[in-house]
């Protein structure tokens, strides 16, 4: 199983396509890249994979595992990544500039039906971030 993060790399914002098994879920939102900085980069390009967690915060969500130097990057409700995430992605049903899109609880509560079902089964996803 599948998760791909296809980026696209601006000065102010990084946005991508997530593709599941083939298939577009939603659009994403993200930091720029910025050397792998804790609270203030994306994450590197790579494969990992995703667990299902749970936090007072955020609920349910996934968690991306064993980024380099990195820990807590989670997939979360947002809609402007300089403004509320910290490394983390964010699902966003449309993107309306760079590092910034709309409806992203929506896009959220679909990556979670759609990727759930398969961690609770038992299933292994890896998550593969590429530009």
């Amino acid at each position: 199983m599948k998760l791909v993060l296809q980026r696209q790399y601006f000065s102010s914002g990084t946005n991508g396509i997530l593709f599941f098994n083939g298939k577009e879920i939603c659009k994403t939102i993200e930091l720029f890249w910025k050397d792998n900085q804790r609270r203030i980069s994306c994450i590197p390009e790579g494969i990992y994979k995703v667990r299902k967690r749970f936090s007072p915060k955020f609920k349910w969500h996934l968690e991306v595992m064993n980024v380099k130097n990195r820990d807590y990057i989670l997939f979360h409700p947002a809609n402007d990544a300089l403004k509320e995430l910290n490394g983390c992605i964010a699902p966003v049903s449309e993107l309306t500039g760079e590092g910034k899109g709309i409806r992203s609880r929506i896009a959220f509560e679909r990556l979670k039906e759609i990727v759930f079902p398969y961690l609770e089964k038992g299933f292994v996803i890896e998550l593969i971030i590429k530009s």
